[in-house]
C-alpha cells in the first residue's frame, strides 16, 4: 500500500491555496481529471485529500461516516454565522437537534405544502409584467425566502426585514470567497472584510430575533403547529433548547433553507434560455397542468424533474463538501492520517467524463436512464448528514418552475455567465432575464 497519493505540487506557505483561490472550479476539475480518484495537496498548512471516486465518496459520507466530522476550519468563520445549527454541529448536539427537527420535514407534512408554495409563486408572478427585465437571482431569492419563512418558521417577513436580509447576503457571501491568506493564516488574524462580515451577521441576528419574538407564545402545546420554529420554541419551554441554540437553528434554516433552492432555479432558467429546444419540451409537460400544480402533479412530473436534476448536475449550488478524518483511515488503498481534511467536489464529479457521457452538455433526457453510478451525483450530500430539506427543496423547485414556465418565457440578457464560488455557487453578475408572456 502506498502511504500518500500523488497530487499537484504547491508552493511554500500557501501550498495549492493560491491555485485553488484563483479559480476553485477549474482547480478541482483539473485535479479530478489528472489523478485517479484521489489526490493529496496542501491548502496552506492543511493537508488535504481530494476524493472524486464515487465508491470512496460513499464510504466517507455513508458507510464510514462515524470516522469523519465537519472540519474545524469551517466552524471558525462560518460558526460566527450559523453557530451550532444543524449544518455545523457535531456529535450529541447534532443528533439531538436532527431528531428534534425531523417531524417538521416528514413527507406527510410536506404533502400539505403544495398550495402554500404555489400561492407564494403566484405572489411572485403578480409582481411581474411582460417586457420587464429582472434579475432572477433576486427574484428566486425573494420567493424561496418567503416559502421557507412560511413553512419552517411560521411567519411572513416584512419588507424592511426582507430588505435588511437581502442587503446583508452580499458581505456574508464575500467572506467565503476562497482566499489563500485565509488558508495560510490562523483564524484569529484580522483580515479585510471581517468588520463588514460581523456587521452583516449582526443584521441577520436582528431579523432572527424579531422573528423569534413575533412567534413566541404562538407555538401552542405539543399538539400545536409543527413548523420547525414552533417545535424549537416548545423545546425551549421544556428547558431543552438554549436561546443561542434556538438562534443558530433559525439562522441556519433561514439562510441555508432558501439559498440552494434559489440557485437551482436561477441556473435552471439560464440553461433553458440557452437551450430553447429543451424549454419547448418542458412546456409540453407544463401545458398538461390544470391549475396550480399539486403534490400529485409533482409526483407525475418527468421532464420537469429531469431538468432540475440536470441543472443541479451542471451547476451544483454546493460545489464542494469538506470532512475531517477523526482517526486514521484508508481510502482507495491509501493511508489518510487522522485530522486530515478531505474535499469532495460535486462540481468535479458531476462534470467528470469518467461517469457522464458528454458531461458538459445540458441534456435532461439523460435522467431517463436510472442506471447511474451511485454518488456520481450528490447535490444534497449523503448519509446521515444529508440535507434535511432535500424533499422540500425538490418539491418547491418543481412547483415554482412549472408555474413560472406556464405563464412566462425567460430570456437571458446579461453578460456572458461567470461564476462566483462562495459558500455556494453564484452567478458573478446576477441573472438578468427578459420576461415575455407565453403565447
Amino acid at each position: 500500500m502506498q502511504t500518500t497519493p500523488p497530487g499537484p505540487r504547491g508552493e511554500p506557505l500557501f501550498g495549492s491555496g493560491r491555485q485553488y483561490s484563483a479559480d476553485p472550479l477549474r482547480f478541482v476539475e483539473d485535479v479530478e481529471r489528472a489523478y485517479n480518484g484521489i489526490a493529496a495537496f496542501n491548502m496552506g498548512p492543511m493537508e488535504t485529500y481530494f476524493v472524486a471516486e464515487p465508491s470512496a465518496i460513499e464510504q466517507i459520507l455513508v458507510s464510514d461516516a462515524d470516522s469523519y466530522r465537519k472540519p474545524d476550519f469551517q466552524s471558525d468563520t462560518l460558526g460566527d454565522l450559523l453557530g451550532d445549527g444543524l449544518l455545523l454541529s457535531e456529535g450529541d448536539t447534532w443528533q439531538t437537534q436532527r431528531q428534534l427537527a425531523n417531524p417538521a420535514f416528514t413527507m406527510g407534512r410536506l404533502a400539505a405544502f403544495d398550495d402554500r408554495i404555489a400561492n407564494h409563486t403566484e405572489e411572485l408572478l403578480d409582481r411581474w409584467e411582460a417586457g420587464e427585465t429582472r434579475d432572477m437571482e433576486l427574484e428566486m431569492t425573494r420567493v424561496t425566502i418567503d416559502v421557507i419563512a412560511d413553512l419552517m418558521l411560521g411567519t411572513e417577513l416584512s419588507e424592511p426585514q426582507l430588505s435588511k436580509l437581502r442587503s446583508n447576503l452580499e458581505p456574508i457571501g464575500k467572506q467565503f470567497e476562497p482566499d489563500p491568506m485565509r488558508f495560510a493564516l490562523p483564524s484569529w488574524v484580522p483580515m479585510p472584510g471581517d468588520r463588514a462580515y460581523q456587521s452583516a451577521v449582526g443584521a441577520v441576528d436582528d431579523v432572527v430575533d424579531e422573528i423569534i419574538e413575533q412567534r413566541r407564545g404562538t407555538e401552542g402545546d405539543e399538539d400545536g403547529p409543527m413548523d420547525l420554529l414552533s417545535i424549537l420554541l416548545r423545546a425551549q419551554d421544556r428547558g431543552e433548547q438554549s436561546g443561542k441554540q434556538l438562534r443558530d437553528e433559525v439562522v441556519t434554516m433561514l439562510l441555508a433553507g432558501h439559498d440552494t433552492t434559489a440557485l437551482t432555479l436561477v441556473f435552471t432558467w439560464y440553461l433553458l434560455s440557452e437551450h430553447p429546444e429543451k424549454r419547448e419540451r418542458l412546456y409540453e409537460e407544463v401545458d398538461e397542468l390544470d391549475g396550480q400544480p399539486t403534490i400529485d402533479d409533482v409526483q407525475d412530473f418527468e421532464y420537469i424533474e429531469w431538468t432540475i436534476n440536470e441543472a443541479m448536475r451542471l451547476y451544483p449550488p454546493v460545489y464542494a463538501l469538506f470532512r475531517e478524518a477523526t482517526e486514521d483511515v484508508e481510502l482507495l488503498d491509501y493511508d489518510v492520517p487522522e485530522e486530515s481534511m478531505i474535499m469532495l467536489s460535486q462540481w468535479a464529479v458531476h462534470r467528470s467524463p469518467e461517469y457522464w457521457d458528454d458531461p458538459e452538455e445540458f441534456r435532461p433526457e439523460r435522467w431517463a436512464d436510472t442506471d447511474q453510478t451511485r454518488f456520481s451525483y450528490f447535490p444534497f450530500g449523503g448519509g446521515p448528514r444529508h440535507c434535511i430539506g432535500k424533499n422540500l427543496a425538490k418539491l418547491e423547485a418543481q412547483i415554482i418552475l412549472a408555474m413560472v414556465a406556464d405563464e412566462y418565457e425567460l430570456e437571458f440578457t446579461g453578460p456572458e455567465l461567470e461564476l462566483r464560488p462562495t459558500l455556494t455557487l453564484h452567478p458573478e453578475h446576477g441573472m438578468e432575464m427578459e420576461i415575455s408572456a407565453r403565447e
